[in-house]
């Protein structure tokens, strides 16, 4: 009993000195009205990356906001599509097919 409350003090501190360290952890939580944060990424375009990351995290403004590159940029609609092929074999994907159709669509 007493190794039980040791390890999960340890743990507890472990987390605690964890959130009081990583840069990212001193971010306030991200309201619907802000930009999205890409915390493995060092800018904010719509690379690869980016797009994968909205799509798989992103919320509601988000999704807008990659729906107004799309609409105003092909390039940006062609990454879409070329991200959404990597993760259209896995049916609960759902968020991907949703994309690839939508890019589709735009593309025809």
């Amino acid at each position: 009993m007493d190794y039980q409350k040791k390890e999960r003090q340890v743990q507890n501190t472990c987390r605690s000195f964890f959130w009081l360290t990583h840069p990212v952890a001193n971010l306030r939580p991200r309201l619907y009205n802000q930009a999205m944060y890409h915390r493995h990424l060092t800018h904010q375009q719509f690379t690869l990356a980016a797009i994968d990351d909205v799509i798989a995290r992103g919320k509601r403004p988000d999704w807008a906001e990659l729906r107004r590159a799309v609409l105003s940029d092909r390039a940006v609609l062609e990454k879409v599509l070329r991200v959404c092929q990597a993760h259209i074999a896995d049916p609960y994907a759902q968020r991907y097919h949703f994309w690839k159709q939508y890019a589709e669509r735009h593309l025809a």
